[in-house]
Formats: structure tokens, C-alpha cells, sequence
């Protein structure tokens, strides 16, 4: 038999985002239809709706109030528009205070990020959006880089997150060196603290899954290991990238990292070792994929896939 409780998280949203001038009546009327065979489905519709109206309405009156205060009137109306304004704050406070909560959590506790490039593959592709736990590495003071707590130090395999220190992009990499680590490449094979990675075949399959233009550079795929977390790496030979370099001895505070593409990643190589306090969290999983190549219709496959 189907439980007759409405989901909590909407009579809660509805409690304090809802309609201010009707808010208990609102959600009576909702629970009633609910116990009378309504599916959550439809449920979730009419609260979702009702918030929406108090969003639409808190933006029209923010609407009206700016062009009070800063129109031809404002000199006239501007005592009128502070009780106005009292009000607006207090019908619509509980919908900054979610907003806020919101983006505070995103900023500092856990978030996702798209990924435009495909720097990572075949690990990650175009498209994948991927679930970051910022917490992990210290907790952080929303909308800054400022530690609360320290949290652990990124380890080698980590898929880390960070600024490009060019532009401030969000860049996605995995790390190869911690500090400490003295590091190097000759001829795409990895050599970290004097032990040389393994290389084998890898997945063929995974070809398949790569955007068409990558499988125009006629990849292939090997399978690293040795040196940190197993995965797979790409080779692109119609593309020039270093494949030679170090040994680097990685200094305290910094960390060595490389996309899993690698003749196509804007990584160390490039832009250097990246400073402890720019990592902002660790991507643990794909939330949903969306293919480029397929009108972004949503990969199967690749939903709730594991990085690791």
C-alpha cells in the first residue's frame, strides 16, 4: 500500500518559500489531495509552482522598488518605498536565506562542474557533469580560498579541481607528484621517485565513447600503473605534446599534475606546479553525461559513474 506522508522536503520549501499570504492553507490543501490518491509526482509540481510565484512576485516588487528609488520620482516616493522595502524583506527573506544556504554549500562543501574539454580522456569526456567534494581537502570560507580546516592533502591519483592560474577556468587534472616527489617523463613514459610507470593495452572499447573529432587523431589507449592509482591514459600521434622532461624535484606546497589526455592538456607542462591552497576539491564521480556528438541527449553508461 503507498505511504500517505507527502514528501517532507516540499511541505518544508512550502512552509517558507511558498506564497506568504496563504502558506497554511496552501499546504493543507496539497496534503489533502495527496491522501486522496495524488502521486508525488504532481505533489512536487505544486509546490515547485507555488515557489515560483513567490519568486516571481519577490522580482517584481524588487522591480517596482529600483524604479522607484531611481527614477524620475525618486525624490517623491522614496519615503514610500522604505516600508515597501521592510515588507519585501520580510515576506522573501526565507528565500535569500535558501539561496544563500545554497550557494554557500556549493561554494564550500560539495558542487558540480562541467567539462567542456576532453583533457581527461578517456577518463572523463566532453560533457560529463562531474559531483566535486570540496570538503575533503579543508573546509573552506564560502566564496573565498580561505581554510577553516586543513582537511588531507591531495594524494597521487587524486582528480583534483582548480583555478587556471591564466584566466581563473576551472580546470580538472590528475596528480602525479606530491611534494617531495621528484618526477619525470621520457617519451610519454613516467618516472616517479626513480620507479617508471607500467604500460599496457588498454580498453579498446573506450575508443568508441570519444567524440568524433578526438577519434579523427586515431588514439590509443594504455593502461598506467606503478606509480599511483591504476587508469587509463590517451596518445594522440597526430598531436604534438612534451613528452620529455625532469626529473622535478616537486617543492613543499605544490603539486605536479597532468591530464589523463595526454597530447592534449593544459597541465603542468604548461602552466606549472599548482600551489596546495588553489585545489578546491576532488571530483569523485559523473553525475550525468551529455554527448556533444548526439544533440546533448544524456549517456546511460555514464550516469553516477565512478572516477575511481
Amino acid at each position: 500500500m503507498r505511504s500517505l506522508k507527502p514528501p517532507t522536503l516540499v511541505v518544508w520549501m512550502l512552509e517558507r518559500l511558498g506564497p506568504q499570504y496563504r502558506r497554511q492553507a496552501l499546504i493543507g490543501d496539497c496534503v489533502e489531495e495527496f491522501q486522496r490518491g495524488r502521486s508525488k509526482a504532481w505533489f512536487w509540481s505544486q509546490g515547485l509552482r507555488a515557489i515560483g510565484v513567490a519568486v516571481a512576485w519577490a522580482l517584481r516588487d524588487l522591480g517596482r522598488w529600483l524604479a522607484t528609488v531611481f527614477g524620475s520620482a525618486a525624490p517623491l516616493r522614496s519615503a514610500r518605498a522604505t516600508p515597501r522595502l521592510r515588507r519585501y524583506w520580510r515576506d522573501y527573506r526565507g528565500v535569500a536565506a535558501f539561496l544563500l544556504l545554497m550557494l554557500g554549500f556549493r561554494s564550500a562543501w560539495a558542487d558540480w562542474v562541467s567539462v567542456p574539454t576532453g583533457s581527461m580522456n578517456p577518463t572523463i569526456l566532453e560533457g560529463d557533469r562531474l559531483l566535486v567534494d570540496k570538503h575533503v581537502y579543508g573546509l573552506r570560507v564560502p566564496f573565498t580560498l580561505i581554510h577553516v580546516t586543513w582537511g588531507e592533502d591531495p594524494t597521487r591519483g587524486d582528480i583534483v579541481i582548480f583555478p587556471s592560474p591564466a584566466d581563473g577556468t576551472l580546470l580538472v587534472k590528475r596528480v602525479i607528484a606530491i611534494p617531495g616527489d621528484t618526477v619525470a617523463m621520457n617519451g610519454e613514459r613516467l618516472t616517479v621517485n626513480g620507479v617508471t610507470a607500467r604500460y599496457a593495452p588498454g580498453d579498446a572499447r573506450e575508443l568508441q565513447t570519444l567524440l568524433a573529432a578526438t577519434q579523427a587523431q586515431h588514439p590509443t589507449v594504455l593502461g598506467e600503473s606503478g606509480i599511483g592509482v591504476a587508469h587509463d591514459i590517451l596518445l594522440l600521434p597526430d598531436r604534438w605534446a612534451p613528452s620529455t622532461f625532469g626529473p622535478i624535484v616537486v617543492p613543499k606546497g605544490k603539486y605536479f599534475v597532468l591530464g589523463d589526455n595526454r597530447d592534449n592538456s593544459e597541465d603542468s607542462r604548461f602552466i606549472g606546479l599548482v600551489p596546495r591552497r588553489s585545489i578546491i576539491g576532488r571530483a569523485t564521480r559523473v553525475l550525468v553525461s551529455l554527448n556533444p556528438d548526439r544533440w546533448y541527449l544524456p549517456r546511460s553508461t555514464r550516469l553516477l559513474k565512478s572516477l575511481y
